[in-house]
């Protein structure tokens, strides 16, 4: 259910100029996207969902992610490394865990590097999508990391390495084109119209750049999936807490005879005799 408050709270931060005859604003954009996060931490944690471990390992990824991007801030062409481990992570520990992953690792990227902005609330959000994507291909996962575990996270990479860049793109759209001709966002456009723009907006500036995305995000997935992923599994593993139930109780242990037994017994032999 969480989930899908969480989808229907994000995606209305990018369907919002296709509805509404104007963009939604920045303090809007700004509280939809901590708010979702903020309320998301204290589900998880309040269900226990969310424990110190797992919220180390989340302060982790997100600190390993703001180095990466610190190394290569632009990227190559639109891939970066670091929507590797956020795909790794949903994959591995689930859609919230996942959205977490991507929303905070943002987050603190855009701290490390200054990219702070009105853009963020949508990479903010953008990125928890990706996590929660992987999350979900992972949710009917077994056992130990076998290749067709690598196969389907290389391919949510490349669907979210697309997916992202057309979710980024509507800021673009409605911040830097707004009115430019045929593909240009227009206050007051209709569903259909609009739609149309963008599809049109999105195949000439922006497909052959997510393009990068996609094809690095699959590399990656392929080349360091198994190891990463198995190793998250066997910290999932370690998480995990069983409690046993109580066990029977142990049968008194025998007393050693001691000499004042012994003298008793004695004597009494030899009344009886």
């Amino acid at each position: 259910m969480r989930i899908g408050a969480i989808s229907v709270a994000g995606l209305a931060l990018f369907l919002w100029p296709f509805f509404a005859s104007n963009t939604p604003p920045a303090a809007a954009a700004v509280a939809l996207s901590i708010g979702v996060v903020a309320v998301l931490v204290f589900v998880e944690t309040s269900t226990r969902k969310l424990d110190a471990r797992r919220f180390a390992l989340l302060a982790a990824i997100a600190a390993i992610d703001a180095a990466l991007r610190l190394v290569l801030v632009t990227g190559l062409g639109g891939f970066s490394p670091i929507f590797f481990l956020i795909l790794a992570a949903g994959y591995v520990y689930g859609p919230s865990y996942g959205f977490l992953a991507g929303s905070v690792a943002l987050l603190a990227s855009a701290i490390a590097t200054g990219g702070i902005g009105p853009w963020l609330p949508y990479e903010m959000v953008g990125c928890g999508f990706v996590g929660l994507v992987a999350g979900l291909a992972g949710l009917r996962r077994r056992g130990p990391v076998r290749w067709g575990d690598v196969a389907v996270l290389a391919t949510v990479g490349v669907v979210t390495g697309f997916a992202y860049g057309a979710l980024l793109d509507v800021w673009d759209w409605t911040t830097f084109y707004r009115g430019a001709p045929d593909f240009g966002w227009q206050p007051g456009l209709s569903l259909a119209t609009a739609l149309a723009r963008f599809g049109r907006f999105y195949l000439a500036t922006s497909l052959v750049y997510d393009a990068f995305r996609a094809v690095g995000n699959g590399l990656a997935v392929i080349v360091l999936g198994a190891p990463v992923l198995a190793g998250l599994i066997r910290m999932k593993s370690r998480f995990n807490v069983v409690v046993l139930g109580s066990t029977p109780q142990a049968q008194p242990l025998l007393r050693a005879p001691t000499p004042s037994n012994l003298q008793a017994s004695g004597s009494s032999t030899i009344r009886d005799a």
